[in-house]
């Protein structure tokens, strides 16, 4: 499902739970799947307001993230331990990849964002073009 949003802060689109997809498989190989064959993957609770900011982030500077709202999987808490094993610290969302790549929790994202690294990892990526 696509989510556009007022304003000109953007869009960003939800990935569909489909049945299959979300009882099967491993919870690091779906993380993995889902980052190598997105150009931005946000891991994201429907309620955290950090999450919230990072949506809008992505979405100000005109990239369409997949984002990926943990509480509405069926098995967000598995793919939520996993992403706190992947980074080593707790709480585990909102959690980004760009390009494949893990860039991190909202720490890291906006110290990539403020010290300018951010932009041409998406650009790197193809979330973003100008």
């Amino acid at each position: 499902m696509h989510c556009q949003t007022t304003g000109s802060w953007g869009s960003y689109s939800y990935m569909p739970v489909t049945r299959t997809a979300a009882v099967v498989g491993d919870p690091l190989e779906r993380i993995e799947r889902l980052a190598s064959e997105n150009a931005v993957v946000i891991f994201s609770i429907s309620s955290c307001c950090m999450c919230h900011a990072i949506k809008r982030l992505f979405c100000g500077m005109g990239v369409n993230p997949t984002v990926i709202e943990l509480d509405e999987d069926p098995r967000g808490r598995e793919v939520e331990r996993a992403l706190i094993r992947l980074l080593g610290t707790s709480p585990a969302v909102p959690v980004v990849f760009v390009g494949g790549k893990l860039v991190g929790a909202v720490d890291r994202v906006m110290a990539s964002h403020i010290n300018g690294t951010l932009v041409p990892l998406l650009k790197q990526a193809g979330a973003l073009w100008l």
